[in-house]
């Protein structure tokens, strides 16, 4: 069995420092890793990513992330990925890292994602160069989850986590206007998981919305923003083919 703590969504700014450490000190005595779900900091700047990266570093379990669309607020998103790096957080985006946990080879594979709406109710790449920007976007960081996931699986990945930060399915949005949806995420980042497999999905981004939901191949999704789970992170606990339990 290999526990995943996940949260997104925390959203620190100069002031955060310690806000988190206490509860991840604990994490090894209840996790195997911790996934970070995207906007880590308010606006994105060298200097919240020095807070996070403090909040991250010497952690008792290894760190992998994914940033958010506040963390591109400043346009600093590579300063960010790098003090992070720097902390020993693997940053990923549209890349896969393989993790030797407890015997246990775990791959996780992650994108920031983006919008563009749910089957039946989402954009295309038709009409105005701007749209087809928009969804040429969104379906690049799909497609760089996808490649993700096939490379962990071809290299022997015992359990393969899908980390985003957009949503990849609209059942994890419940409690968010539906005004919002298109904004919130993209059902070509589920259809990239359906396609290449994975046994959990981890995402953030909408605050009001629901911790579980599933994607139409029946991977399981938990969204793990912040004011969702209500508390510093959630844990998962996988077994091959059987699925998380919380």
């Amino acid at each position: 069995m290999t526990r995943v703590a996940a949260v997104g969504d925390i959203h620190l700014g100069p002031d955060g420092g310690g806000l988190l450490r206490p509860a991840f000190d604990t994490l090894g005595a209840c996790a195997d890793l911790l996934l970070l779900a995207g906007d880590l900091t308010r606006r994105g700047t060298r200097r919240e990513a020095r807070v996070v990266a403090r909040e991250v570093a010497g952690l008792p379990v290894p760190v992998v992330a994914v940033l958010g669309n506040h963390d591109y607020e400043s346009g600093e998103e590579a300063a960010v990925a790098e003090e992070l790096r720097t902390a020993g957080a693997r940053v990923l985006e549209g890349e896969g890292v393989r993790l030797d946990l407890g015997g246990t080879t775990v791959g996780v594979a992650g994108t920031k994602g983006f919008g563009g709406g749910f089957a039946g109710r989402g954009g295309s790449e038709f009409g105005e160069e701007q749209m087809k920007a928009f969804i040429r976007y969104s379906r690049t960081c799909a497609e760089g989850l996808g490649r993700a996931l096939r490379d962990l699986r071809a290299s022997g990945s015992g359990l393969c986590v899908a980390l985003t930060h957009y949503a990849p399915v609209p059942d994890t949005l419940a409690g968010e206007p539906a005004e919002l949806f298109p904004f919130l995420g993209s059902s070509l980042l589920a259809e990239a998981m359906d396609a290449e497999g994975a046994d959990l999905a981890v995402h953030g981004h909408a605050h009001l919305g629901t911790e579980h939901g599933r994607t139409a191949g029946g991977i399981p999704v938990r969204n793990v923003a912040l004011p969702v789970i209500g508390r510093p992170f959630a844990v998962y606990r996988l077994t091959p083919h059987a699925g998380p339990a919380g």
